[in-house]
């Protein structure tokens, strides 16, 4: 039997601030032969997520960090090239967290199968894969409702795109902010959005007075900072927050101060709750099923950005903090 290698991204040091090229390094790793129980997948779509910039430092969280000079993991899909395990077959379509390689070998227990007939395949690592899994997860975690005013930040990003279309879906009244006036009107055109504004033109405190002048009731929490300050003043009594994400703050060496108003919290008895998708795990065949009904329905878009060749994986992921996606960023490897 012929050896196989596969091409794979390390991460070779810790960044400081934002990352940068020369944090990675492209290697090529030697695959062993394939034992009894095990299968061999290849990628074809590789996820990079603002969350892996967490995992750079070495700081204990709720996931370990990635160890240096080691194929870093990340969602990933890909077609079983070979199976020893009777659950998996040549040409089955797996999802998995073997991302950043070319190839890998993994149990069984390791990959989730998925079908074929839903294209592109890449939804799976968006709409319909754990970036979507957490928009749902998020509106049910602070129970949102039917006639709710939420506003989401990151609105345009994997999670926010998403979690705006599900809010709609279900009765609310959808407000997005983003960075860019290409972003906003996708927000609007395309993911059925009340109203949306770039957070670079003004203060987000004053889109928000203009586009909920009486109030929100839910924020979704994807950047932190400025956005957050200012939903703690448009929040009404008992409003609640999804703390998703803060990536405005991802690549500060030092923690920024809190927000000045977080006293909010208790004049008006607010909720804030935080969000892991890891949680709902359990409940994935629920979601899958939902949205899956909603994406078939052609009730519910995806929206990707594609950058091909995993040698330009570091790229596609330095992106994601310079606003270069709308909707998933996603690597394509074939």
């Amino acid at each position: 039997m012929s050896e196989k290698t596969t091409r794979e991204v390390h991460l070779i040091s810790r960044p400081k601030g934002m990352p940068t090229a020369a944090d990675f390094e492209l290697a090529e790793s030697r695959l062993a032969p394939l034992q009894d129980q095990q299968v061999l997948v290849r990628n074809l779509f590789l996820s990079v997520d603002p969350y892996m910039r967490g995992r750079m430092n070495d700081v204990k969280s709720y996931l370990p960090p990635f160890e240096l000079n080691k194929a870093m993991e990340g969602g990933a899909v890909g077609e079983v090239v070979e199976s020893r395990a009777e659950a998996f077959k040549e040409g089955d379509v797996v999802t998995s967290n073997y991302g950043w390689r070319e190839q890998f070998i993994a149990m069984p227990k390791e990959l989730h199968h998925v079908s074929r007939e839903i294209q592109p395949l890449s939804v799976y690592l968006g709409a319909l894969g754990l970036t979507g899994m957490t928009a749902w997860a998020g509106l049910k975690l602070v129970e949102v409702k039917a006639g709710d005013v939420i506003y989401l930040s990151g609105a345009a990003g994997a999670v926010g795109s998403v979690a705006g279309q599900l809010a709609k879906l279900q009765g609310c009244r959808v407000i997005g902010s983003a960075g860019s006036d290409e972003k906003v009107a996708f927000l609007r055109d395309e993911c059925g959005y009340d109203a949306a504004f770039n957070y670079k033109d003004g203060t987000v405190a004053e889109h928000l007075k203009e586009c909920a002048p009486e109030g929100i009731d839910v924020y979704f929490d994807n950047v932190g900072g400025e956005s957050l300050e200012a939903a703690l003043s448009s929040l009404r009594v008992h409003g609640r927050i999804i703390a998703c994400g803060g990536i405005s703050g991802y690549n500060e060496e030092k923690p920024k101060p809190g927000p000045s108003n977080l006293f909010n919290m208790t004049t008006k008895r607010l909720t804030m709750k935080g969000l892991l998708a890891r949680d709902w795990m359990d409940q994935q065949a629920e979601f899958e099923k939902e949205a899956g009904a909603y994406f078939k329905g052609g009730k519910l878009k995806h929206k990707e950005t594609v950058v091909n060749g995993i040698e330009n994986a570091v790229t596609a992921f330095l992106g994601l903090f310079s606003g270069q996606n709308v909707g998933k960023m996603v690597v394509k490897l074939t």
